[in-house]
């Protein structure tokens, strides 16, 4: 008779633990659907709600394991096990269909606003629940009326239960193939669920009420860290959806930036084309104009004229600064490479702004080695435009002493190197000196006409001819020194393939005489 009471004691817990669970079931779903639609649905204060539901589902699993009010009792009769209803099953019933219409509603909300892809997740997961609700009321609510008191009640009255199956299928093959969740999120809430319920069950397995309480402060400790084990992964992967979506729009940015930086460059390759025909145009007739081609003119004229001929030479350089860096930023620099004598192209560019230093009162020197250099494969034109550049550069920025241009060969390597007494780098102005628009601050304060290009744009050259070009300075008022590198090794195996290239033709000339 003992056995038999105390087998019908805990049928009846069992009964209780089995309607709070469904309390436990809709709270989850509820919060579910609040996290899954968080991205295209925000409410005010939803952690308070959130609360406010916790509080209430707490309170009807309470009332339900330790009351009356829900399960009042259980009918046992052979094979059958009917539960009796208490006054707030009504109230029981009402809750759950509530909470259970909001997750849905949130549901039916966060579709209206998805892209295609994304409804297609919410669509197999919402089929899934549909399901799972139309089983569950017919089983579990429309079928019990029917049913009571048959064999088997328990089992066919339950069996709604395992519809949950279903919507585990629906959810893993959106897992699968659409991404629908975050894995290691749904690890973590999957590992602290699995905990609780184990921690949850091993309270109603106490022997006595000291260890009923000691397994409910275990229990509750143990929800707490299952909060903050989900809590940290879903912030984790919050992150992690941030800097994707970081990503993206730098991406798109950079994308947008490039098409920018390319009209940038065409904008300016077609206004310095268009400009180089008038200030060509401008040089011609003002030269025309000095030389007295088309009368006499006094010299007040002519200083004014010198003025305009000076202004127009900068806006040429200019245009032409401008045009190279165009077509170096857009990769169509063309190079006309043959073998040039490095000493020529330099005593070319002291001819050509002697007159300017001696203007300054400065000296402009060329230590020629005692023996001519190997000639060097370059595109002349374009080394003696960065070569000139350093040397102009030198004149500008030197008041007193002057500008020395030497010329070093190492191994397989050509220096040029222009030295100067004038203003020198800092080591800040150092770091950018090379760079596009880029000015020191002594290169303003005497000439505010630069852009900041003729260095960047003969970095490129040079590098477009495997050397390289630096500066040194002892720092401000010091002087400085820019070098030229330029590889021989390259223009060497160019004659030794000649050579060789000779050497195989006289050779077939020689065998077809035989």
């Amino acid at each position: 008779m003992q056995d038999e009471v105390s087998g019908n004691e805990t049928k009846f817990l069992l009964v209780r633990l089995d309607f709070a669970s469904a309390v436990l079931m809709a709270y989850f779903f509820f919060i579910f659907c609040v996290d899954f639609s968080e991205k295209y649905i925000k409410v005010k204060r939803m952690n308070l709600y959130k609360f406010i539901l916790f509080i209430v589902s707490a309170f009807f699993i309470m009332v339900t394991l330790f009351s009356k009010k829900i399960v009042a009792g259980v009918d046992f009769l052979p094979n059958v096990v009917n539960p009796i209803y208490g006054n707030f099953y009504v109230a029981y019933l009402t809750f759950l269909a509530f909470v259970v219409f909001l997750g849905v509603l949130f549901l039916l909300l966060k579709y209206k606003k998805e892209s295609v892809l994304e409804k297609k997740k919410t669509r197999l997961v919402f089929t899934g629940i549909v399901l799972v609700i139309i089983s569950m009321v017919i089983t579990n609510i429309i079928l019990p009326i029917f049913i009571k008191n048959a064999n088997d009640f328990i089992f066919y009255s339950r069996l709604g239960i395992y519809s949950v199956l279903i919507l585990i299928g629906f959810m893993s093959y959106s897992i699968v193939k659409y991404k629908f969740l975050n894995v290691n999120l749904l690890t973590a809430e999957l590992f602290s669920v699995a905990i609780l319920i184990i921690f949850f069950i091993r309270i109603f397995s106490s022997e006595n009420i000291q260890e009923v309480y000691l397994k409910i402060i275990l229990f509750l400790i143990v929800v707490y860290f299952s909060y903050m084990l989900v809590r940290s992964v879903k912030l984790e992967v919050r992150r992690e959806k941030e800097f994707r979506l970081l990503a993206k729009k730098l991406a798109k940015a950079n994308k947008r930036l490039i098409q920018l930086d390319k009209s940038k460059s065409e904008f300016i390759s077609i206004t310095s084309h268009q400009l180089r025909t008038p200030l060509s145009a401008i040089k011609g007739f003002v030269s025309l104009l000095m030389e007295g081609t088309y009368g006499e003119i006094s010299e007040k004229v002519k200083e004014v004229l010198e003025k305009i001929s000076i202004s127009n030479e900068r806006l040429i350089v200019l245009v032409n600064d401008f045009l190279n860096l165009s077509r170096i930023e857009a990769g169509k620099m063309q190079y006309n490479f043959d073998y040039w004598q490095i000493e020529d192209i330099v005593q070319e560019i002291k001819d050509s702004l002697l007159l300017r230093a001696e203007e300054k009162g400065l000296y402009l020197k060329i230590s020629f080695p005692s023996r001519l250099l190997p000639k060097i494969k370059i595109d002349g034109a374009k080394i003696k435009e960065v070569i000139s550049n350093l040397v102009e550069n030198a004149v500008k920025y030197t008041n007193r002493g002057g500008i020395k241009v030497s010329f070093e060969q190492e191994d397989n390597l050509i220096r040029v190197i222009v030295s100067d007494t004038g203003v020198g780098i800092s080591s800040d102005e150092m770091a950018q000196l090379f760079s596009k628009f880029s000015r020191g601050e002594n290169a303003n304060r005497i000439d505010a006409n630069g852009a900041g290009l003729g260095l960047y744009v003969g970095k490129k050259i040079i590098e477009a001819h495997r050397g390289r070009i630096w500066a040194e300075s002892k720092g401000k008022d010091k002087g400085s020194r820019f070098i030229v590198e330029l590889p021989l090794i390259f223009s060497k195996l160019e004659e030794k393939k000649k050579r060789q290239k000779v050497q195989g033709q006289k050779i077939k000339k020689f065998v077809e005489g035989i």
